[in-house]
């Protein structure tokens, strides 16, 4: 009787974890749904002309797909005081992000490094004190930041602004390298060192080929970090050096004339597009090399 019983059982239980995993998806998919809400709104929106966003539902989708609000954010329009659109201070950002991004993942590789392998007299203390910068408000730096640029003569100009986004990330890039050096053997050092390897060649040679998870967290953490900054960018630039965030703010707060909801709209998805993009090709990337090097250190 017990052996009769127990294939009604395996059956059950089999259709309880179906059930249970139908469930799962169903709820992920209503929580994908709620998240993606704005970005859909956001696209249909910036696709639809002024009327049809006066009299339509918010969600439905254009009656008549049209890229005219794409345009005014990109190339601007001459209506009132505002004629520029996003364009120029789009390559702002991108000639900002890609040096400091460069520089502070090579200078943060070298101090991880350094760190992590070849241990000195107060290393600790010096890689504490660079984690502790790490947690120094952005608004605490901004006085000391802007006298020190002035005097550097580079005060309101993109290479100030790059100086600003180096120094402020190194703590970052120092952290990430220096928990993934310290999971590489030191036994591989010590060998080079034998061999006659000096400081350099050991790093060129062995450390920075192996980097490369690493790297990937680094340049899309630092990435991230400078194209979304709205604080250094008001604070460090001036006309003409604005990076697109702070250009993003002005379209948006633009108060003459009628409110174009669907420029403001196309202008935040240009803003934003290449940090989402930088996620949808490296994502994966980047949560593999978070737990690279997680085991020790």
């Amino acid at each position: 009787m017990t052996d009769l019983a127990h294939p009604p059982a395996r059956k059950s239980g089999a259709f309880g974890k179906i059930v249970l995993r139908w469930v799962l998806y169903i709820l992920l998919g209503l929580f994908a749904l709620y998240y993606l809400m704005p970005l859909f709104v956001m696209v249909t929106t910036s696709l639809k002309s002024l009327e049809e966003i006066r009299t339509g539902s918010l969600v439905a989708l254009p009656r008549e797909v049209t890229f005219d609000a794409w345009k005014t954010a990109w190339s601007g329009a001459c209506t009132g005081i505002q004629c520029e659109g996003l364009r120029p201070y789009f390559w702002n950002s991108v000639l900002l992000a890609v040096p400091a991004v460069a520089l502070s993942t090579f200078i943060g590789a070298l101090n991880g490094y350094v760190v992590a392998q070849w241990r000195f007299p107060g290393a600790n203390i010096i890689f504490s004190l660079m984690l502790f910068g790490c947690f120094i408000p952005f608004q605490v730096v901004l006085l000391p930041m802007a006298r020190l640029l002035g005097l550097m003569g580079i005060a309101g100009t993109i290479p100030g602004l790059i100086f600003v986004h180096v120094i402020y990330g190194i703590g970052f890039t120092t952290l990430f390298f220096r928990n993934y050096y310290v999971s590489i053997p030191s036994e591989l050092t010590k060998a080079a060192k034998v061999d006659g390897a000096g400081f350099f060649r050991i790093f060129w040679s062995i450390f920075l080929p192996l980097s490369l998870p690493i790297i990937v967290v680094t340049v899309i953490w630092q990435f991230t970090q400078i194209w979304n900054d709205f604080l250094f960018g008001v604070s460090f630039s001036q006309a003409g050096t604005q990076p697109v965030t702070v250009a993003l703010n002005n379209i948006v707060n633009s108060t003459t004339g009628v409110k174009e909801y669907n420029v403001d709209m196309a202008a935040a998805i240009i803003a934003a597009a290449p940090t989402l993009l930088v996620y949808i090709v490296a994502g994966k990337y980047f949560i593999r090399g978070l737990t690279a090097g997680s085991v020790k250190g």
